[in-house]
């Protein structure tokens, strides 16, 4: 491996695996009251079992996207393991959900997005367990939904492909973190201006830095759906993401 290559990975793996006491758009371990852990929880499970069925009857059909869906949830636990310093010592981070989303719909990314949320939260203590189904719901299955649906219906309206997937996968990394915001208003109500007030400070903390990197998200989502259209296209096809004549 060249050493350029060696040194662009080593800085790769210390973001990684540094660790760091931060609040992070993940909601830590141990801040939320537990029946609220339990509520975005019970909200999670429909969405679980679904997908899981999906993803068998996906590779029942055709066994070799199991590849696509392993580089799916790769991409997603990469990019929402990259935490950005934010303000008032909170963080950001990329989610990655919206590439795995269009490529085999929300449910389908509500498992990938599960696992890449108990593997964070063990090994890198980002996230947590007892808050595990609040993250769940707003980065594995609200992102992934707004997604999904963006993209169809932007290509529904005959909108160019690049433009549908960067649309989608930025509006879907915004969504999970607007509903953050909202599970958080809604733990922790402003004494004095109830649910509305809290939201907005918490909407505050995280858009100073979510919207540049929604932003980004979208172009490298772009890029890397450009790569499968190339190297991909039948199983593309395969999965109706993109037409024949496309």
């Amino acid at each position: 491996m060249p050493k350029k290559y060696q040194v662009s990975l080593g800085i790769l793996l210390a973001l990684l695996f540094v660790p760091k006491t931060v609040f992070a758009m993940h909601i830590m371990e141990g801040f939320l009251p537990a029946k609220w852990c339990i509520s975005w929880g019970a909200i999670c499970i429909p969405f679980i079992v679904v997908g899981f069925f999906s993803i068998k009857k996906k590779i029942s059909v055709n066994p070799k996207v199991k590849m696509l869906i392993a580089m799916a949830g790769a991409f997603a636990f990469v990019l929402s393991a990259l935490k950005i310093p934010s303000v008032t010592g909170s963080c950001s981070h990329p989610t990655g959900v919206g590439l795995g989303a269009i490529l085999f719909g929300p449910t389908v990314m509500s498992v990938l997005g599960l696992i890449v949320l108990i593997f964070q939260a063990l090994l890198l203590a980002h996230g947590g367990i007892t808050t595990l189904g609040a993250n769940t719901f707003s980065m594995a299955i609200v992102g992934p939904l707004v997604s999904y649906f963006l993209y169809k219906f932007l290509k529904k309206m005959k909108v160019s492909m690049s433009i549908a997937v960067f649309t989608s996968a930025m509006l879907g990394d915004l969504m999970t973190y607007i509903t953050t915001s909202i599970e958080l208003a809604l733990a922790f109500p402003d004494q004095t201006g109830g649910f509305m007030a809290s939201l907005m400070k918490f909407m505050g903390i995280f858009a100073v830095t979510q919207i540049p990197l929604a932003i980004s998200e979208g172009i490298l989502t772009v890029i890397i759906f450009n790569l499968l259209n190339n190297y991909n296209k039948e199983e593309l096809i395969e999965l109706k993401v993109i037409s024949e004549e496309e």
